[in-house]
């Protein structure tokens, strides 16, 4: 009688501190602000529940002439992801040849907030890999966004298509007439786009013309792609034009990403 209450109690103790821990996590999720000391060990604490998880997901089926059973199913469509997301990782690590100017860290995606699905994604790199605040982050197709937040074993990257006003990214219009610097600070659900507004209507900017990063204010390095020029909307006055860009990346599917870490001298 006895051990079962004992047991009873720490199943209560697991119980609570997992109800803590998640407390703690999203808090830290709501706030744009760098992690605590208790929500970083919290969010570490998170991945590992979060890699517990889904390991009975992505563990082979050890059972034989089930073909029709629900078991198979689920390998069977595991195992079609499972080839995507290989294909994607050597897609990133193809991408490391390139950058040759910076020192690479390819992590994987462990969650996203259903809430603020364009807003932020978790990978699971953190301070241990020498990743830090406002490190660039890519994929294959070009620039994706920046580190938000960093613990110990996870970071927090928030997407060039959140929708935070504050965050923005300087960028360069390569045009027939020149590079024309502007600010990227929008994206349209609806169409997928991202928005450069208020670009004046004497710049020929046309469609196709190429976006990268300018590098201008230190925050970027200069060059990275981002996307091309997909169309161009005046605004009622005809005084200033809205850009819109088209990326590569699909963002409702993102399962590895690339930051890139000056290489030291």
């Amino acid at each position: 009688m006895y051990r079962k209450k004992k047991n009873k109690n720490k199943l209560l103790i697991v119980f609570v501190s997992c109800i803590i821990i998640f407390i703690f996590l999203f808090i830290s999720l709501t706030l744009n602000r760098d992690y605590t000391i208790g929500e970083s060990f919290a969010k570490d604490i998170a991945m590992v529940f979060n890699k517990l998880i889904m390991y009975p997901f992505t563990a082979l089926n050890s059972s034989k002439g089930e073909d029709l059973s629900k078991s198979y199913i689920i390998q069977k469509n595991v195992n079609s992801s499972l080839e995507n997301e290989i294909k994607e990782l050597k897609e990133a690590l193809e991408l490391n040849k390139t950058l040759t100017e910076y020192d690479t860290v390819v992590a994987t995606v462990l969650s996203r907030n259903k809430s603020y699905w364009f807003n932020t994604v978790t990978i699971d790199k953190g301070k241990k890999s020498g990743i830090k605040k406002d490190m660039i982050v890519v994929t294959k197709n070009g620039f994706v966004g920046k580190i938000n937040r960093v613990s110990h074993n996870s970071s927090e990257v928030k997407l060039i298509t959140s929708d935070d006003i504050n965050y923005k990214v300087s960028v360069s219009i390569a045009t027939e007439s020149g590079d024309t610097n502007a600010i990227l600070n929008g994206y349209d659900k609806k169409s997928g786009l991202l928005m450069i507004n208020g670009v004046d209507k004497t710049f020929n900017v046309k469609e196709n013309d190429k976006i990268l990063t300018s590098g201008l204010g230190g925050k970027e390095p200069r060059g990275i792609y981002i996307g091309s020029v997909k169309k161009i909307k005046a605004d009622k006055y005809n005084l200033s034009r809205t850009v819109y860009i088209e990326t590569g990346q699909n963002f409702n599917s993102i399962h590895y990403l690339t930051v890139l870490k000056e290489k030291e001298q």
